[in-house]
């Protein structure tokens, strides 16, 4: 991503296709392969003011292409954020990718508030979405928007994703109204990994996936 590459590495052979105003650089070792874009022109992220959502509304409603990427830490997020990523999603697969949990149910408000600060320390003008994790919104909006608040507080997130359809349309109208934005997640729900039986694709039928059509639209209605 962007220009991170320092490579303690002898480069046998580099190839340079410029595509859409990218060079594609792809590096040969003796022992790895490295892939990067190093846009044509490079702005400084630390003087970019954040990028908010209504400015996303606007490239959705122009046509402009939305580019999101998960990250989990500061160098990471630094790495998106000059490579030019609109969306930085801090998720709670950092349970399972960074702590090595066999599922996200473990992932704590702390483990949550830690890795979303030092992804916003790496990228300050990207729009960062903080997962909340499995237990903080369950047990209703008051606890949820309690939760919401210490991610946009103290770790400085732009808006919160819970996992849930229909079910979760009073906690999503609760935090709206209390000016936190809201990303849900419908169709696979991986804290809900004990009722689906496993990681398993949602949406195998007609029915099923209009129900997570429908859920979709509900969340849109919520807010």
């Amino acid at each position: 991503f962007g220009r991170s590459y320092e490579m303690n590495v002898t480069v046998t052979r580099k190839l340079f296709v410029n595509v859409h105003g990218f060079r594609m650089v792809e590096a040969y070792s003796n022992t790895s392969r490295y892939y990067g874009s190093l846009p044509d022109k490079v702005s400084n992220p630390a003087s970019e003011r954040r990028l908010s959502a209504l400015e996303i509304q606007h490239f959705r409603r122009t046509g402009r292409k939305i580019a999101m990427i998960t990250a989990y830490d500061y160098p990471t997020a630094k790495h998106a954020e000059n490579a030019g990523f609109d969306i930085i999603l801090v998720g709670d697969s950092l349970g399972m990718v960074i702590l090595g949990y066999d599922t996200t149910q473990p992932v704590t408000m702390d483990d949550m508030l830690h890795h979303c600060k030092a992804a916003r320390r790496g990228a300050p003008s990207r729009y960062i979405v903080g997962d909340m994790p499995f237990g903080s919104y369950e047990s209703g909006p008051d606890e949820a928007l309690k939760n919401a608040f210490r991610l946009v507080k103290e770790a400085g997130v732009d808006a919160v994703k819970l996992e849930g359809g229909k079910p979760r349309i009073g906690t999503v109208r609760k935090l709206v109204e209390s000016g936190i934005s809201v990303m849900g997640h419908v169709g696979l729900t991986p804290q809900g990994v004990s009722v689906l039986g496993g990681f398993r694709a949602q949406g195998r039928t007609a029915v099923k996936a209009r129900a997570i059509l429908d859920d979709a639209l509900s969340l849109q209605e919520a807010g």
